[in-house]
């Protein structure tokens, strides 16, 4: 071994990397600070200031756990109170803490106007706004920040595609931070790949359980909501209709939070063993398609509802809304208060249920599978006379679809049945098939984004299928998928010339404006409805006061269970009893008493 004293080499020349670098790095790093001095020489002569540019990132969320369901609040809304009332009734069941946050107001546009970023949507300002300012006024009963924080969850939805829509969680999170929450929990619900577990662990278990219970909650929540919607225009005694809807809700509610899910026994589980797991998820099914608790108890709603005293004589005119998901739905200042609005100008109000959103759903995803068959397999298909991997891709093609099919056929099963067990006056869902065969004329069912050609077809099918006098579409301002379809509207109003059809754009402000264009266009409605009852009465040759003394001799005709056929080419609910009545009256030999007295 050497026992030469170490000799250190010679120190490098200035600008070189003098540790384990070679002398090409060092070159290329005496060449790049020489660059970044002259960039930097030149912006100072030019005046021109260089920032540091900061990515975006996703930030690392603490994780809501099992540990913390206990004590730990998700919070939840976006929908009708009614629907929001079912799905808390449904969370609690399931053993979570739940609060729905209130419907928005103006005030939750301005905190999100001033929290948020610019050039959002209506619907993002509202419901961003919301959240902060519930979190700020549980600030004000006494909790501190982090208590809150840590405390509280929030559950929404997300999506990506042609809306800001896709920017919401980047939105709650902004303006959670620059109101003072930061760190506050936001977990997203995505409409395409669902909640990611791995973000959540097992705080929120999305089971079979957690989506029957949901979807269920919504069905319900569809069916209580058109049927009130369907009574209050007709009510004799003012204010009764909402009373009676609080009782009705108060009381699925407490179902709701009674109704445990399925699961087996102990006892057969030890039986079963491995195959527990397996026996349990097919008992749920079962046990969804078989039960009849949630149809008995819409019966003892409809019991509720039918103690309502009605007047189907009065002439309304019958107004479908569409548009955009979350304006067609709120109910309050997000949409400026529309519904309440139309009903006080004489309107009957036919709202849009939230199963049409999820048939669309499946349905755009069976006509994907359409257009990407075999593309996952290769570029092109097999050639002909490879047989197998053409039998293949048919199988896998088949597979999929046949399991989304299913799925909407139990889901539409499921819909209905509550449909029907809640009363007649309630409508079933529309086709999706047949609503992308009569809109893909005029907008291409391809097109993603909001509700695609949705909007334009349920204006054709509503007023084609004689359901509605007038259709209102009620969107955000700016809202581009909304706007691509108004322009297809044009074309679709051109060609059918009976159609009153109106978009109405939303934001903070211009309420005043919107319920004007909307009263004139309501007008136009009106005298369409009352034309349609005057030569309804011209047809069946009774006046009015034959029509009131038939009803008034028949109490049964003033209930709100009563049937009351639909009339091919008639549409509003005036006429059709009309003619029903007729029907009744000259099947029983009944004559108004007017004209007994003169013979």
């Amino acid at each position: 071994m050497s026992t030469q004293p170490f000799a250190p080499k010679p120190s490098a020349p200035p600008g070189l990397v003098q540790i384990g670098a070679s002398a090409e790095d060092s070159l290329e790093a005496i060449i790049q600070a020489r660059l970044a001095e002259e960039r930097s020489r030149l912006e100072s002569e030019a005046g021109v200031q260089q920032k540091e540019v900061h990515h975006f990132r996703k930030p690392q969320e603490r994780f809501f756990t099992k540990s913390e369901r206990g004590h730990t609040t998700l919070l939840f809304g976006g929908l009708t109170w009614k629907h929001e009332r079912l799905v808390h009734g449904a969370f609690e069941s399931l053993g979570y803490l739940a609060e729905c946050i209130p419907t928005p107001d103006v005030a939750a546009f301005q905190a999100g106007k001033e929290f948020g970023n610019n050039g959002q949507c209506n619907p993002t300002y509202f419901t961003v706004g919301n959240l902060v300012q519930y979190l700020q006024r549980l600030e004000e009963q006494g909790m501190t920040k982090q208590e809150i924080i840590d405390r509280y969850v929030f559950l929404t939805a997300g999506a990506c595609g042609p809306c800001r829509f896709g920017m919401y969680e980047a939105e709650y999170r902004l303006a959670l931070r620059n109101s003072g929450f930061d760190g506050f929990r936001v977990m997203l619900f995505q409409q395409s790949g669902g909640l990611s577990q791995g973000d959540l662990e097992s705080g929120l278990e999305m089971n079979l359980d957690f989506f029957l219970g949901i979807l269920n909650a919504l069905n319900c929540g569809d069916v209580l909501n058109e049927t009130a919607y369907a009574i209050r225009p007709y009510e004799v005694e003012p204010g009764i209709t909402d009373r009676t809807l609080d009782a009705v809700m108060d009381y699925m509610h407490e179902v709701f939070v009674r109704r445990k899910p399925y699961s087996i026994e102990s006892k057969m589980g030890e039986y079963l063993g491995g195959f527990k797991n397996t026996a349990e998820y097919l008992g749920k099914f079962v046990n969804q398609l078989s039960s009849d608790d949630l149809t008995v108890s819409l019966g003892r709603c409809r019991e509720m509802y039918d103690t309502i005293d009605i007047d189907r004589l009065r002439v309304k005119p019958i107004v479908k809304i569409t548009g955009e998901f979350w304006a067609q739905t709120t109910e309050g200042d997000g949409n400026f208060n529309m519904f309440k609005f139309l009903e006080r100008e004489g309107a009957h109000v036919l709202v849009e249920p939230i199963g049409t959103w999820i048939t669309y759903m499946i349905h755009q995803v069976v006509q994907r599978y359409k257009d990407h068959k075999g593309l996952e397999e290769g570029a092109t298909m097999p050639p002909l006379w490879r047989l197998d991997k053409r039998a293949k891709i048919e199988w896998n093609y088949r597979n999929k679809v046949a399991k989304l099919k299913l799925a909407e056929a139990i889901f539409k099963r499921e819909y209905h049945k509550l449909m029907d067990a809640a009363g007649p006056l309630g409508h079933h869902l529309a086709d999706q098939y047949e609503l992308q065969r009569i809109g893909h004329p005029f907008y291409n069912s391809r097109a993603g984004g909001g509700e695609g050609h949705l909007e334009v077809a349920k204006n054709i099918y509503y007023s084609n299928k004689d359901l509605a006098h007038m259709v209102l579409s009620v969107k955000p301002f700016g809202c581009m998928p909304s706007t691509q379809s108004d322009g297809a509207q044009a074309a679709v109003v051109s060609h059918f010339k009976e159609i009153i059809y109106l978009p109405i754009e939303t934001s903070g402000e211009g309420e005043v404006n919107a319920h004007s264009r909307v009263q004139m266009a309501l007008g136009e409605a009106k005298n369409k409805a009352k034309r349609e009852f005057a030569e309804t009465l011209e047809r069946i040759g009774m006046s009015l006061d034959d029509l009131k003394q038939f009803v008034d001799e028949h109490p049964e005709t003033r209930r709100p269970m009563y049937h009351v056929p639909h009339s091919t080419g008639v549409v509003g609910m005036a006429a059709n009893f009309a003619l029903h009545i007729a029907d009744r009256a000259k099947k029983e030999n009944w004559a108004p008493k007017t004209l007994t007295a003169v013979q």
